[in-house]
């Protein structure tokens, strides 16, 4: 059955619902099999080369939100350091940072729901475009919920891509987040695609959802025309709601990841938050398993590792690093 449905997906068919949940279900025995397979669909679709990217937290906590993951909100006492936007020279130097660890994007992200400042949106947009100019990388932002003028304005200045998760199937969200709605976050994205701008937009797995919603995920973002996909981990935070999840194990996540992939053959998917928490040893697997892109350095509130060893680990696999498109 994996054989044949990836054969399928090869020869430029797409896989039924019914056939994606038969597939994120298979044993851990034929795990490696579904790995393969995917990754089979990785090399025909998107070829050898790795996208690198990386992220600075621009704006951190305080939160309006009750998203239960999140370190950030101001709903829940997690410790989080809490600032205001960062002094433009210092995003500047960390995106040189990013450059010189390998990374092809940078991407400025802010806590809360969206960007109600004139002043501190204009100072985002001053802050990418120097980025873009000084420093040769593709720029991206995560910037919560825009109107349309803000996203133009992004175009405008020649951002690459606007980041925007889905978190998790539309049936789970309400079970996640309950301060804004899942159809916000869908006209986000098509405002975004409305402006010219392409979306990147994923999830975090481990939030309490099935097997099945994260198929149920693929085929939203699938539905939406989403070509850039980060796929997370929960790494639970002391004081959120969903601190005590169960953890999935390391073949778990590589099954939902291999999914991904035969439901969204052409996407760049990458692996990014918690990745190193929960995949420990077997994050090679993910490259070896069908995903095409990682974000390295650290995320918004945790730490990742150190970005040589992401480096070693891409060579050691034989596969090359993508160039910033410019």
């Amino acid at each position: 059955m994996i054989i044949e449905l990836a054969e399928k997906v090869m020869a430029g068919g797409e896989i039924t619902v019914a056939e994606a949940e038969q597939l994120i279900k298979v044993s851990d025995k034929d795990t490696m099999l579904l790995l393969a397979m995917a990754d089979k669909i990785r090399s025909k679709f998107n070829g050898e080369a790795v996208d690198c990217c990386a992220i600075i937290n621009g704006r951190s906590g305080r939160c309006s939100e009750d998203c239960k993951f999140c370190a950030q909100s101001a709903h829940y006492q997690t410790g989080v350091k809490e600032y205001p936007l960062l002094d433009e020279e210092e995003i500047v130097a960390a995106a040189k940072k990013a450059k010189a660890a390998g990374a092809v994007r940078f991407s400025i992200v802010t806590s809360g729901l969206g960007q109600q400042s004139h002043i501190e949106f204009a100072n985002i947009c001053h802050a990418l475009a120097r980025i873009k100019k000084e420093v040769g990388i593709e720029i991206c932002a995560s910037l919560g919920i825009l109107t349309l003028e803000q996203a133009r304005t992004l175009k405008n200045i020649g951002l690459t891509r606007i980041h925007n998760n889905l978190e998790t199937a539309p049936s789970y969200f309400p079970t996640v987040c309950s301060t804004h709605s899942y159809e916000a976050k869908i006209q986000n994205i098509k405002n975004a695609q409305k402006a010219g701008l392409r979306v990147c937009s994923g999830g975090i797995f481990g939030l309490g959802e099935t097997p099945e919603q994260r198929v149920e995920l693929a085929f939203q973002l699938k539905a939406l025309g989403i070509d850039s996909v980060p796929l997370n981990i929960l790494n639970p935070i002391a004081g959120t709601p969903f601190s005590k999840n169960k953890p999935l194990t390391p073949l778990e996540i590589l099954r939902a990841f291999a999914v991904f992939r035969f439901i969204l053959p052409k996407a760049l998917i990458r692996t990014a938050g918690g990745r190193e928490v929960n995949l420990r040893d077997l994050q090679c697997l993910a490259l070896n398993g069908g995903l095409n892109g990682i974000m390295i350095g650290g995320y918004l509130t945790t730490a990742g590792r150190a970005t040589e060893k992401d480096q070693i680990m891409i060579k050691d696999l034989g596969r090359t690093l993508t160039k910033p498109q410019l």
